[in-house]
Protein backbone atom coordinates (compact mmCIF):
# COMPACT_ATOMS: atom_id res chain seq x y z
CA UNK A 1 0.00 0.00 0.00
CA UNK A 2 1.23 3.47 -0.87
CA UNK A 3 1.42 5.85 2.10
CA UNK A 4 -1.06 8.76 2.04
CA UNK A 5 0.29 11.83 0.29
CA UNK A 6 -0.27 15.44 1.37
CA UNK A 7 -2.80 17.37 -0.75
CA UNK A 8 -1.52 19.67 -3.48
CA UNK A 9 -0.53 23.13 -2.34
CA UNK A 10 -3.37 24.84 -4.17
CA UNK A 11 -5.92 22.49 -2.59
CA UNK A 12 -5.29 23.31 1.08
CA UNK A 13 -4.68 26.20 3.44
CA UNK A 14 -4.38 29.84 2.51
CA UNK A 15 -3.56 29.13 -1.13
CA UNK A 16 -6.85 27.24 -1.56
CA UNK A 17 -8.81 30.08 0.07
CA UNK A 18 -7.14 32.69 -2.16
CA UNK A 19 -7.79 30.60 -5.25
CA UNK A 20 -11.47 30.01 -4.44
CA UNK A 21 -12.35 33.50 -3.21
CA UNK A 22 -10.03 36.02 -4.89
CA UNK A 23 -8.48 34.43 -7.99
CA UNK A 24 -11.01 31.84 -9.12
CA UNK A 25 -11.02 33.31 -12.65
CA UNK A 26 -9.18 35.95 -14.63
CA UNK A 27 -12.01 38.47 -14.07
CA UNK A 28 -12.00 37.91 -10.29
CA UNK A 29 -8.21 38.23 -10.30
CA UNK A 30 -8.35 41.61 -12.07
CA UNK A 31 -11.09 42.85 -9.71
CA UNK A 32 -9.05 41.71 -6.69
CA UNK A 33 -5.95 43.57 -7.85
CA UNK A 34 -7.92 46.73 -8.63
CA UNK A 35 -9.65 46.54 -5.26
CA UNK A 36 -6.33 46.16 -3.43
CA UNK A 37 -4.91 49.17 -5.28
CA UNK A 38 -7.93 51.32 -4.35
CA UNK A 39 -7.74 50.12 -0.72
CA UNK A 40 -4.02 50.95 -0.58
CA UNK A 41 -4.65 54.46 -1.91
CA UNK A 42 -7.40 55.07 0.66
CA UNK A 43 -5.19 53.84 3.51
CA UNK A 44 -2.25 55.93 2.26
CA UNK A 45 -4.33 59.12 2.26
CA UNK A 46 -6.26 58.49 5.49
CA UNK A 47 -3.67 56.81 7.73
CA UNK A 48 -1.67 60.00 8.53
CA UNK A 49 -4.87 61.74 9.57
CA UNK A 50 -5.54 58.94 12.08
CA UNK A 51 -1.94 58.60 13.30
CA UNK A 52 -1.58 62.34 13.94
CA UNK A 53 -4.73 62.44 16.09
CA UNK A 54 -4.71 64.63 19.19
CA UNK A 55 -6.63 63.68 22.35
CA UNK A 56 -5.59 66.43 24.77
CA UNK A 57 -6.45 69.97 23.70
CA UNK A 58 -8.93 72.69 24.64
CA UNK A 59 -9.73 73.97 21.12
CA UNK A 60 -9.37 73.16 17.45
CA UNK A 61 -6.63 75.78 17.12
CA UNK A 62 -4.61 74.10 19.85
CA UNK A 63 -5.07 70.75 18.08
CA UNK A 64 -3.64 72.20 14.88
CA UNK A 65 -0.68 73.69 16.73
CA UNK A 66 0.12 70.31 18.33
CA UNK A 67 -0.17 68.51 14.97
CA UNK A 68 2.09 71.07 13.28
CA UNK A 69 4.67 70.78 16.06
CA UNK A 70 4.74 66.97 15.99
CA UNK A 71 4.20 66.16 12.27
CA UNK A 72 5.42 69.32 10.57
CA UNK A 73 3.75 72.24 8.82
CA UNK A 74 0.94 71.30 6.46
CA UNK A 75 0.27 67.95 8.20
CA UNK A 76 -3.29 66.94 8.94
CA UNK A 77 -4.67 65.01 11.89
CA UNK A 78 -7.83 64.18 13.78
CA UNK A 79 -8.77 66.37 16.73
CA UNK A 80 -10.25 63.74 19.05
CA UNK A 81 -10.01 66.20 21.91
CA UNK A 82 -13.53 67.39 21.05
CA UNK A 83 -14.82 63.93 21.93
CA UNK A 84 -12.82 63.91 25.14
CA UNK A 85 -14.19 67.31 26.10
CA UNK A 86 -17.83 66.85 25.02
CA UNK A 87 -18.48 63.10 25.26
CA UNK A 88 -21.07 63.67 28.00
CA UNK A 89 -23.21 65.78 25.68
CA UNK A 90 -23.18 63.07 23.01
CA UNK A 91 -24.29 60.51 25.61
CA UNK A 92 -26.57 62.43 27.98
CA UNK A 93 -27.47 65.62 26.12
CA UNK A 94 -28.27 68.31 28.70
CA UNK A 95 -29.30 65.89 31.44
CA UNK A 96 -28.19 67.31 34.82
CA UNK A 97 -24.69 65.97 35.64
CA UNK A 98 -25.62 65.33 39.27
CA UNK A 99 -28.34 62.91 38.06
CA UNK A 100 -26.31 60.98 35.47
CA UNK A 101 -26.55 57.92 37.70
CA UNK A 102 -30.26 57.63 36.84
CA UNK A 103 -29.93 57.02 33.06
CA UNK A 104 -26.86 54.84 33.76
CA UNK A 105 -28.92 52.69 36.13
CA UNK A 106 -31.84 52.59 33.68
CA UNK A 107 -29.64 51.43 30.79
CA UNK A 108 -27.91 48.82 32.94
CA UNK A 109 -31.24 47.38 34.09
CA UNK A 110 -32.40 47.42 30.46
CA UNK A 111 -29.98 44.58 29.66
CA UNK A 112 -31.33 42.63 32.63
CA UNK A 113 -34.91 43.25 31.49
CA UNK A 114 -34.40 42.10 27.88
CA UNK A 115 -32.50 38.99 28.95
CA UNK A 116 -35.60 36.85 29.68
CA UNK A 117 -37.01 37.82 26.26
CA UNK A 118 -33.87 37.19 24.21
CA UNK A 119 -32.62 34.12 26.08
CA UNK A 120 -35.73 32.58 27.62
CA UNK A 121 -35.03 29.68 29.99
CA UNK A 122 -31.23 29.73 29.55
CA UNK A 123 -30.12 29.91 33.19
CA UNK A 124 -26.41 30.25 32.50
CA UNK A 125 -26.80 33.06 29.98
CA UNK A 126 -29.29 34.95 32.17
CA UNK A 127 -27.02 34.68 35.21
CA UNK A 128 -24.06 35.89 33.14
CA UNK A 129 -26.05 38.89 31.88
CA UNK A 130 -27.14 39.81 35.41
CA UNK A 131 -23.58 39.47 36.74
CA UNK A 132 -22.13 41.53 33.88
CA UNK A 133 -24.74 44.24 34.40
CA UNK A 134 -23.98 44.25 38.14
CA UNK A 135 -20.23 44.71 37.64
CA UNK A 136 -20.72 47.35 34.94
CA UNK A 137 -23.21 49.30 37.06
CA UNK A 138 -20.96 49.20 40.12
CA UNK A 139 -18.13 50.83 38.19
CA UNK A 140 -20.19 53.38 36.24
CA UNK A 141 -22.38 54.36 39.19
CA UNK A 142 -19.27 54.89 41.30
CA UNK A 143 -17.81 57.12 38.59
CA UNK A 144 -21.13 59.02 38.43
CA UNK A 145 -21.11 59.57 42.23
CA UNK A 146 -24.43 57.80 42.82
CA UNK A 147 -25.93 57.90 46.34
CA UNK A 148 -25.09 55.04 48.70
CA UNK A 149 -28.72 53.88 48.81
CA UNK A 150 -28.56 53.22 45.07
CA UNK A 151 -25.77 50.68 45.57
CA UNK A 152 -27.71 48.98 48.37
CA UNK A 153 -30.85 48.73 46.26
CA UNK A 154 -28.82 47.49 43.27
CA UNK A 155 -27.24 44.68 45.31
CA UNK A 156 -30.61 43.58 46.70
CA UNK A 157 -32.42 43.76 43.34
CA UNK A 158 -29.82 42.03 41.18
CA UNK A 159 -29.12 39.46 43.90
CA UNK A 160 -32.79 38.50 43.94
CA UNK A 161 -32.91 38.40 40.12
CA UNK A 162 -29.79 36.20 39.98
CA UNK A 163 -31.41 33.76 42.42
CA UNK A 164 -34.56 33.70 40.26
CA UNK A 165 -32.44 33.08 37.16
CA UNK A 166 -31.14 29.88 38.74
CA UNK A 167 -34.40 28.63 40.23
CA UNK A 168 -37.28 30.06 38.17
CA UNK A 169 -35.96 31.85 35.07
CA UNK A 170 -39.48 32.34 33.73
CA UNK A 171 -40.31 34.56 36.70
CA UNK A 172 -37.83 37.16 35.40
CA UNK A 173 -40.49 38.18 32.89
CA UNK A 174 -42.27 39.96 35.74
CA UNK A 175 -39.26 42.27 36.07
CA UNK A 176 -39.35 42.78 32.31
CA UNK A 177 -43.02 43.79 32.55
CA UNK A 178 -42.31 46.21 35.42
CA UNK A 179 -39.20 47.73 33.84
CA UNK A 180 -41.03 50.40 31.74
CA UNK A 181 -42.44 51.99 34.89
CA UNK A 182 -39.06 51.82 36.62
CA UNK A 183 -37.30 53.29 33.57
CA UNK A 184 -39.81 56.16 33.33
CA UNK A 185 -39.34 56.96 37.01
CA UNK A 186 -35.55 56.95 36.72
CA UNK A 187 -35.35 59.05 33.55
CA UNK A 188 -38.14 61.59 34.04
CA UNK A 189 -38.44 61.46 37.82
CA UNK A 190 -41.47 62.97 39.50
CA UNK A 191 -43.97 61.16 41.68
CA UNK A 192 -43.46 57.44 42.27
CA UNK A 193 -47.19 56.85 41.90
CA UNK A 194 -47.53 58.16 38.34
CA UNK A 195 -45.85 55.18 36.59
CA UNK A 196 -47.41 52.78 39.09
CA UNK A 197 -50.91 53.98 38.18
CA UNK A 198 -50.00 53.77 34.48
CA UNK A 199 -48.96 50.13 34.88
CA UNK A 200 -52.17 49.49 36.83
CA UNK A 201 -54.05 50.26 33.62
CA UNK A 202 -52.40 47.28 31.91
CA UNK A 203 -53.30 45.12 34.90
CA UNK A 204 -56.94 46.23 34.53
CA UNK A 205 -56.81 45.35 30.82
CA UNK A 206 -55.52 41.84 31.59
CA UNK A 207 -58.07 41.22 34.37
CA UNK A 208 -61.05 42.39 32.30
CA UNK A 209 -59.94 40.39 29.26
CA UNK A 210 -59.41 37.26 31.34
CA UNK A 211 -62.76 37.51 33.15
CA UNK A 212 -64.78 38.13 29.98
CA UNK A 213 -62.90 35.84 27.56
CA UNK A 214 -65.08 32.81 28.33
CA UNK A 215 -68.32 34.78 27.94
CA UNK A 216 -67.94 37.08 24.94
CA UNK A 217 -64.89 35.64 23.17
CA UNK A 218 -61.24 36.68 23.26
CA UNK A 219 -61.36 39.57 20.71
CA UNK A 220 -64.34 41.28 22.34
CA UNK A 221 -62.88 40.70 25.80
CA UNK A 222 -59.58 42.30 24.81
CA UNK A 223 -61.45 45.24 23.26
CA UNK A 224 -63.44 45.78 26.46
CA UNK A 225 -60.22 45.51 28.46
CA UNK A 226 -58.65 48.23 26.30
CA UNK A 227 -61.70 50.46 26.85
CA UNK A 228 -61.48 49.92 30.62
CA UNK A 229 -57.74 50.70 30.60
CA UNK A 230 -58.25 53.90 28.56
CA UNK A 231 -60.96 55.07 30.97
CA UNK A 232 -58.59 54.38 33.86
CA UNK A 233 -55.74 56.32 32.27
CA UNK A 234 -57.85 59.32 31.22
CA UNK A 235 -60.13 59.83 34.19
CA UNK A 236 -59.06 57.75 37.22
CA UNK A 237 -55.28 57.28 37.34
CA UNK A 238 -54.49 60.99 37.82
CA UNK A 239 -56.71 61.57 40.90
CA UNK A 240 -55.68 58.24 42.41
CA UNK A 241 -51.99 59.01 41.91
CA UNK A 242 -52.51 62.45 43.46
CA UNK A 243 -54.26 60.91 46.46
CA UNK A 244 -51.43 58.45 47.05
CA UNK A 245 -48.84 61.20 46.58
CA UNK A 246 -50.52 63.33 49.26
CA UNK A 247 -50.34 60.41 51.71
CA UNK A 248 -46.88 59.06 50.71
CA UNK A 249 -44.94 61.70 48.71
CA UNK A 250 -42.36 59.37 47.18
CA UNK A 251 -40.47 60.23 44.03
CA UNK A 252 -37.36 61.59 42.37
CA UNK A 253 -36.34 65.03 41.17
CA UNK A 254 -38.20 65.70 37.88
CA UNK A 255 -36.28 66.24 34.64
CA UNK A 256 -37.86 67.98 31.64
CA UNK A 257 -37.88 66.42 28.20
CA UNK A 258 -35.92 69.30 26.66
CA UNK A 259 -32.95 68.23 28.78
CA UNK A 260 -32.81 64.84 27.07
CA UNK A 261 -30.43 64.47 24.18
CA UNK A 262 -27.67 62.43 22.58
CA UNK A 263 -27.78 58.66 22.73
CA UNK A 264 -29.95 58.88 25.83
CA UNK A 265 -32.74 60.23 23.62
CA UNK A 266 -31.99 57.89 20.70
CA UNK A 267 -32.04 54.75 22.87
CA UNK A 268 -35.20 55.78 24.73
CA UNK A 269 -37.09 56.38 21.49
CA UNK A 270 -35.57 53.39 19.68
CA UNK A 271 -36.03 50.77 22.39
CA UNK A 272 -39.57 51.90 23.23
CA UNK A 273 -40.66 52.00 19.58
CA UNK A 274 -39.08 48.61 18.85
CA UNK A 275 -40.76 47.01 21.86
CA UNK A 276 -44.20 48.44 21.06
CA UNK A 277 -44.16 48.17 17.26
CA UNK A 278 -43.75 44.36 17.08
CA UNK A 279 -47.05 43.43 18.81
CA UNK A 280 -48.88 46.20 16.94
CA UNK A 281 -47.39 44.97 13.66
CA UNK A 282 -48.52 41.40 14.39
CA UNK A 283 -52.08 42.57 15.03
CA UNK A 284 -52.06 44.64 11.84
CA UNK A 285 -50.78 41.67 9.80
CA UNK A 286 -53.53 39.44 11.19
CA UNK A 287 -56.09 42.18 10.62
CA UNK A 288 -55.04 42.53 6.98
CA UNK A 289 -55.65 38.80 6.45
CA UNK A 290 -58.91 38.79 8.39
CA UNK A 291 -62.23 37.81 6.80
CA UNK A 292 -64.03 40.59 8.70
CA UNK A 293 -64.56 43.46 6.27
CA UNK A 294 -64.26 46.33 8.76
CA UNK A 295 -61.14 44.91 10.45
CA UNK A 296 -59.45 44.25 7.11
CA UNK A 297 -60.37 47.67 5.70
CA UNK A 298 -59.09 49.54 8.74
CA UNK A 299 -55.85 47.53 8.80
CA UNK A 300 -55.19 48.00 5.08
CA UNK A 301 -56.00 51.71 5.27
CA UNK A 302 -53.69 52.25 8.24
CA UNK A 303 -50.80 50.29 6.71
CA UNK A 304 -51.01 51.91 3.29
CA UNK A 305 -51.39 55.41 4.71
CA UNK A 306 -48.40 55.10 7.05
CA UNK A 307 -46.22 53.46 4.40
CA UNK A 308 -47.12 56.16 1.91
CA UNK A 309 -46.08 59.06 4.16
CA UNK A 310 -42.44 59.95 5.00
CA UNK A 311 -41.42 59.57 8.63
CA UNK A 312 -40.41 63.22 8.83
CA UNK A 313 -44.01 64.18 7.99
CA UNK A 314 -45.27 62.08 10.91
CA UNK A 315 -42.70 63.69 13.19
CA UNK A 316 -43.87 67.17 12.20
CA UNK A 317 -47.42 65.98 12.86
CA UNK A 318 -46.38 64.82 16.33
CA UNK A 319 -44.61 68.11 17.02
CA UNK A 320 -47.03 70.67 15.56
CA UNK A 321 -50.45 69.30 14.66
CA UNK A 322 -51.22 66.68 17.30
CA UNK A 323 -51.53 69.29 20.02
CA UNK A 324 -54.42 70.99 18.14
CA UNK A 325 -56.57 67.84 18.43
CA UNK A 326 -56.18 67.57 22.21
CA UNK A 327 -58.29 69.33 24.86
CA UNK A 328 -57.15 72.84 25.91
CA UNK A 329 -54.29 73.07 28.42
CA UNK A 330 -53.32 69.44 27.76
CA UNK A 331 -49.62 68.82 28.38
CA UNK A 332 -48.59 66.00 26.08
CA UNK A 333 -44.85 65.33 26.29
CA UNK A 334 -43.05 65.82 22.96
CA UNK A 335 -40.94 62.67 23.41
CA UNK A 336 -44.06 60.62 24.08
CA UNK A 337 -45.70 62.04 20.95
CA UNK A 338 -42.64 61.16 18.87
CA UNK A 339 -42.54 57.63 20.32
CA UNK A 340 -46.20 57.04 19.41
CA UNK A 341 -45.78 58.18 15.80
CA UNK A 342 -42.49 56.30 15.33
CA UNK A 343 -44.14 53.16 16.74
CA UNK A 344 -47.01 53.43 14.25
CA UNK A 345 -44.53 53.98 11.42
CA UNK A 346 -42.48 50.89 12.29
CA UNK A 347 -45.60 48.79 12.96
CA UNK A 348 -46.90 49.40 9.43
CA UNK A 349 -43.67 48.09 7.90
CA UNK A 350 -43.49 45.18 10.33
CA UNK A 351 -47.06 44.22 9.40
CA UNK A 352 -46.01 43.71 5.78
CA UNK A 353 -42.91 41.76 6.82
CA UNK A 354 -44.97 39.45 9.02
CA UNK A 355 -47.65 39.13 6.34
CA UNK A 356 -44.91 37.84 4.05
CA UNK A 357 -44.03 35.24 6.67
CA UNK A 358 -47.67 34.19 6.96
CA UNK A 359 -47.95 33.88 3.18
CA UNK A 360 -44.84 31.66 3.10
CA UNK A 361 -46.48 28.98 5.25
CA UNK A 362 -48.14 26.12 3.36
CA UNK A 363 -51.88 25.74 3.60
CA UNK A 364 -51.41 22.42 5.36
CA UNK A 365 -50.35 24.20 8.57
CA UNK A 366 -53.72 25.94 8.79
CA UNK A 367 -55.54 22.70 7.99
CA UNK A 368 -53.55 20.85 10.63
CA UNK A 369 -54.59 23.43 13.23
CA UNK A 370 -58.23 22.98 12.22
CA UNK A 371 -57.86 19.19 12.42
CA UNK A 372 -56.60 19.50 15.99
CA UNK A 373 -59.72 21.44 16.94
CA UNK A 374 -57.89 24.68 17.75
CA UNK A 375 -59.73 27.97 17.51
CA UNK A 376 -58.28 30.97 15.61
CA UNK A 377 -56.20 32.46 18.43
CA UNK A 378 -54.92 29.09 19.63
CA UNK A 379 -53.84 28.19 16.10
CA UNK A 380 -52.07 31.53 15.68
CA UNK A 381 -50.32 31.32 19.05
CA UNK A 382 -49.25 27.67 18.92
CA UNK A 383 -48.74 26.83 15.23
CA UNK A 384 -48.98 29.66 12.71
CA UNK A 385 -47.31 32.69 14.28
CA UNK A 386 -44.16 30.92 15.64
CA UNK A 387 -43.37 29.64 12.15
CA UNK A 388 -44.21 32.96 10.46
CA UNK A 389 -42.02 34.93 12.87
CA UNK A 390 -39.14 32.50 12.32
CA UNK A 391 -39.35 33.06 8.57
CA UNK A 392 -39.62 36.83 9.09
CA UNK A 393 -36.62 37.27 11.42
CA UNK A 394 -34.31 38.91 8.81
CA UNK A 395 -36.98 41.39 7.72
CA UNK A 396 -38.00 42.18 11.31
CA UNK A 397 -34.43 42.87 12.42
CA UNK A 398 -33.77 44.99 9.32
CA UNK A 399 -36.82 47.09 10.20
CA UNK A 400 -35.59 47.45 13.78
CA UNK A 401 -32.14 48.57 12.62
CA UNK A 402 -33.65 51.10 10.22
CA UNK A 403 -35.96 52.35 12.96
CA UNK A 404 -33.09 52.87 15.40
CA UNK A 405 -31.10 54.83 12.81
CA UNK A 406 -34.18 56.90 11.92
CA UNK A 407 -34.29 58.25 15.48
CA UNK A 408 -31.80 60.87 14.26
CA UNK A 409 -34.66 62.52 12.35
CA UNK A 410 -36.08 63.88 15.63
CA UNK A 411 -33.58 66.72 15.26
CA UNK A 412 -36.02 68.31 12.80
CA UNK A 413 -38.67 68.67 15.53
CA UNK A 414 -36.39 70.35 18.05
CA UNK A 415 -34.99 67.34 19.92
CA UNK A 416 -31.24 67.00 20.46
CA UNK A 417 -30.33 63.76 18.67
CA UNK A 418 -26.65 62.71 18.74
CA UNK A 419 -25.99 63.09 15.01
CA UNK A 420 -27.33 66.55 14.21
CA UNK A 421 -28.67 68.17 17.36
CA UNK A 422 -25.73 67.68 19.73
CA UNK A 423 -23.10 67.85 16.97
CA UNK A 424 -24.47 71.18 15.77
CA UNK A 425 -24.32 72.59 19.30
CA UNK A 426 -20.74 71.37 19.78
CA UNK A 427 -19.62 72.82 16.44
CA UNK A 428 -21.26 76.14 17.30
CA UNK A 429 -18.79 76.60 20.16
CA UNK A 430 -16.06 79.03 19.11
CA UNK A 431 -13.39 76.63 20.45
CA UNK A 432 -14.52 73.85 18.12
CA UNK A 433 -15.82 75.88 15.19
CA UNK A 434 -14.64 74.30 11.96
CA UNK A 435 -14.37 70.74 13.24
CA UNK A 436 -16.21 68.29 11.01
CA UNK A 437 -15.35 64.61 10.74
CA UNK A 438 -14.58 63.66 14.34
CA UNK A 439 -18.09 64.01 15.85
CA UNK A 440 -19.70 62.15 12.96
CA UNK A 441 -17.17 59.30 13.16
CA UNK A 442 -17.73 58.98 16.92
CA UNK A 443 -21.52 58.93 16.61
CA UNK A 444 -21.38 56.61 13.60
CA UNK A 445 -19.16 54.13 15.48
CA UNK A 446 -21.65 53.88 18.37
CA UNK A 447 -24.57 53.45 15.96
CA UNK A 448 -22.62 50.73 14.16
CA UNK A 449 -21.91 48.83 17.38
CA UNK A 450 -25.57 48.86 18.42
CA UNK A 451 -26.90 47.90 14.99
CA UNK A 452 -24.19 45.26 14.50
CA UNK A 453 -25.17 43.74 17.84
CA UNK A 454 -28.79 43.48 16.71
CA UNK A 455 -27.78 41.83 13.43
CA UNK A 456 -25.55 39.29 15.20
CA UNK A 457 -28.33 38.38 17.61
CA UNK A 458 -30.70 37.83 14.68
CA UNK A 459 -28.18 35.46 13.10
CA UNK A 460 -27.90 33.58 16.42
CA UNK A 461 -31.68 33.36 16.62
CA UNK A 462 -31.93 32.05 13.05
CA UNK A 463 -29.39 29.30 13.80
CA UNK A 464 -31.17 28.38 17.01
CA UNK A 465 -34.59 28.12 15.35
CA UNK A 466 -33.35 26.37 12.19
CA UNK A 467 -34.77 22.94 13.03
CA UNK A 468 -36.08 21.88 9.61
CA UNK A 469 -32.88 20.02 8.58
CA UNK A 470 -31.89 18.54 11.93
Amino acid sequence: MLPPQPPPTRESGVVKWLHENLFSSWLNGILTVVGLIILALIIKSALPWWLNGVWHASSLGECREIIAASAGEGATGACWAVIRERWHQFIFGFYPPALWWRPILAFGLLFVAIGPVLYAGQKRVLTTMIGSAFLGLLITLWLASAPAMVFVGLVVLLGALAALAQTRPGALLWFTAAFPALCFLLLWGGSFWTPVMAMAGFAILAVVARLLAGRVGAPVAVGLGIVAAVIWWLYVSGPVAGAFASVAPLGLEPVKSDQFGGFLLAIVIGVTAISCSLPVGILLALGRQSNMFIVKTLSVGFIEFIRGVPLITLLFTASLLLQYFLPPNTQFDIILRVIILVTFFAAAYLAEVIRGGLAALPRGQYEAADALGLDYWQAQRLIIMPQALKVSIPGIVSTFIGLFKDTTLVAFVGLMDPLKGVTQIVRADINWKGIYWEPYIYVGAIFFLICFGMSRYSMYLERKLKTDHR
